[in-house]
């Protein structure tokens, strides 16, 4: 199977919000109602969407500051598609979407288990950043 990569592709709601729920593990229900497509057309530089055959197996966000600055946000995979490229495909693309419209540093906060995954495999490096809950 052949799997798509495609910078601010198509969105459908149901879809991602079924993805959220696999890549996350949350319940269907408590995404349900997410409106995707008006949340990324109003707060992001851009997006990728991974697809396989039609079937949505990948998306992240990039968000921005209207400047120089990208940031990523919810990049997941389904389940059944991790281990094999994908995410560090997504984050790629991602990157590549972010230096084309103008960007000069793609930035992305992530929980100590994905350590491996955004600095060894996708190449970010390590820099200190805080963070307060709200």
């Amino acid at each position: 199977m052949t799997i798509t990569y495609e910078w601010r592709g198509a969105i459908d709601n149901a879809p991602l919000n079924a993805l959220h729920a696999d890549g996350f593990g949350s319940p269907a229900a408590r995404t349900a109602g997410t409106d995707w497509r008006t949340r990324l057309h109003r707060h992001s530089l851009g997006w990728v969407c991974a697809r396989e055959d039609g079937s949505l197996v990948g998306f992240v966000n990039v968000a921005w500051d209207g400047g120089v600055h990208a940031f990523l946000l919810d990049t997941v995979v389904a389940r059944h598609r991790r281990s094999r490229g994908v995410g560090a495909a997504l984050v790629a693309a991602a990157a590549d979407g972010a230096r084309a419209a103008g960007c000069a540093w793609l930035h992305v906060d992530f929980e100590e288990r994905l350590r491996s995954f955004y600095v060894e495999v996708c190449g970010f490096r390590e820099t200190s950043a805080g963070l307060i809950a709200l």
